[in-house]
């Protein structure tokens, strides 16, 4: 048998032309396959390749998605969703083994692609882009209203329609498709570009959004399920109310959005106020206000007039104050009692000017008889209009003596006020005396020269008494005297000076006579 073998014409095959040759038999006979079935082991790669396999009940098929193919698959590959591919099939001659190359994709049905909604939503949900608490509140009056939907079409008539006959404001409409595989990336673009508009500047960035589309299919709204687009509405600022398909279609927009509209003219509804009724309500607060202002008023003038009545009268108020006043007055001393020395003594005067007024007169009018013949009327009674004016001159310096008397009295009572301010100022400058001779008397314990005793020093004395300020000064065999804090001892100097003597000093010149001292100041010394 092996020599038969051995002897046959059929050639031999090495490994690799047999895999390329089933590659090329593969790929001629199915190069277009349209496959039905359910995905699993979805793998993203980080290429940007997707890898996959497609089961059913009984068999499985690797498949692989390119890069460049992957935007344009009508659902996104995920595990469990069951879908229609459709692409060629290969091999993989490194593994011996068959794929499909996948260039379209698209949900099985209804079904698959409900249940892929569903996981979805459940993913958004768990990441809380459902929660309530994230909702923003729509304005009450926006100068500004952005919609996003087709620019032709009776959604967007309706909304600027409906929008004009409530609320004067403007709108900016970004126009989209709405279905189809490019609905969900324009929309999603539109959303993040109104959030981009800064304030102030030259397009009005808007205070509301609005997202529109008319009813329509599962198939026609999946566009608004789009992960991608929900993300894009939880990222923005504005507040944005979803106003997709009729009341009873729910897309995943709807649950991120700030607001739900059952219907683009709801939406409208919802987004604007109605100018009407505003006005009317503004009436109705202003009648209000002007009625409860009203009884404001007269509730508080009611309330007046009561505490009014329970008040008491003002004489009644005073009259205590009053008799208070006539006490204190009472015991001051009355003003007869003080102007009485001084009217008892203009009196006196007065009487004495009178009388010597009196013999004045007589002398003169006894001279008068001698010189009558040489003086006329007009003169004595120029003379008695001068002692007159005299008196009265008197009279009034009196009087202006006797209104200073209660000046006096009020000076007499600062008295005590003066005293305080005296013992204040004396009591500072004893402070300051004080501060003074506790630092004199720390000048004076700085400057004591028994005070390094204190710290272990001694003070060394010669025989005769004198003051030893260096070691060459002592010869060996010298006697001393060490004095310490406490007490001193005698000692005898041991071993040779090693700090060569210095020069004897110059005799001592006469000490010069005192100064004397300086006039005591009023600042004082230190010394």
């Amino acid at each position: 048998m092996t020599d038969a073998a051995s002897d046959s014409n059929a050639p031999a095959y090495s490994v690799s032309e047999l895999a390329f040759a089933l590659k090329r038999t593969l790929e001629t006979s199915y190069a277009f396959v349209r496959l039905r079935g359910e995905l699993s082991k979805v793998t993203h790669h980080g290429n940007g390749h997707v890898y996959l396999t497609i089961k059913d009940d009984k068999s499985a098929i690797d498949g692989v998605v390119w890069k460049g193919n992957v935007r344009g698959l009508g659902v996104r590959p995920e595990h469990g969703l069951e879908v229609i591919v459709t692409g060629k099939i290969t091999t993989y001659p490194a593994g011996s083994r068959y794929q499909i190359v996948i260039e379209t994709m698209e949900a099985a049905g209804v079904g698959a692609l409900l249940a892929q909604l569903e996981r979805l939503k459940a993913k958004l949900a768990a990441e809380g882009l459902f929660a309530p608490d994230r909702k923003r509140p729509l304005p009450s009056m926006p100068a500004v209203v952005g919609v996003i939907t087709s620019p032709t079409g009776a959604v967007i008539r309706d909304i600027l329609h409906r929008i004009r006959d409530r609320w004067p404001c403007q709108v900016l409409v970004w126009p989209v498709v709405v279905q189809g595989d490019a609905a969900a990336g324009q929309v999603s673009a539109a959303i993040r570009g109104f959030n981009a508009i800064a304030p102030g500047g030259p397009v009005p960035r808007p205070d509301i959004l609005i997202v529109a589309r008319g009813g329509g299919s599962v198939e026609d709204l999946w566009a608004f399920n789009d992960e991608s687009l929900a993300r894009a509405v939880a990222e923005g600022t504005i507040p944005l109310i979803s106003a997709v398909g009729h009341e009873t279609d729910t897309t995943l927009i709807d649950f991120v959005s700030d607001r739900r509209a059952p219907t683009p003219t709801a939406a409208a509804e919802m987004a604007t106020p109605v100018l009407s009724e505003l006005r009317a309500l503004v009436s109705d607060y202003d009648r209000r206000l002007s009625n409860s202002g009203g009884r404001a008023v007269e509730e508080r003038r009611t309330r007046l007039v009561s505490a009014a009545r329970g008040l008491p009268r003002p004489a009644d108020l005073l009259a205590l104050a009053q008799q208070r006043l006539d006490l204190a007055v009472r015991g001051l001393p009355r003003l007869d009692d003080l102007t009485a020395p001084a009217d008892r003594r203009f009196k006196e005067v007065a009487a004495r000017l009178d009388a010597a007024l009196q013999r004045n007169t007589d002398i003169h009018a006894r001279d008068l008889l001698k010189v009558t013949a040489r003086l006329s009327p007009d003169t004595l009674h120029r003379q008695r209009n001068d002692a007159g004016r005299r008196v009265g001159d008197f009279g009034r310096r009196l009087d202006l003596a006797a209104r200073r008397v209660p000046e006096r009295i009020a000076q007499h009572a600062r008295l005590p006020a003066l005293q305080e301010r005296l013992n204040a100022v004396a009591r500072r400058r004893l402070e300051r005396e004080g501060d003074r001779l506790a630092g004199l008397e720390k000048l004076r314990q700085s400057l004591n020269p028994e005070r390094p005793l204190e710290l272990g020093f001694a003070l060394v004395r010669k025989a005769d008494g004198t003051i030893a300020r260096s070691a060459g000064e002592l010869a060996s065999g010298e006697r001393v005297n060490l004095k310490f804090k406490l007490g001193d001892r005698d000692a005898v100097i041991d071993g040779e000076s090693s700090v060569a003597v210095p020069p004897p000093a110059a005799p001592a010149r006469p000490a010069p006579k005192p100064k004397a001292p300086p006039p005591p100041s009023d600042q004082g010394s230190l010394f």
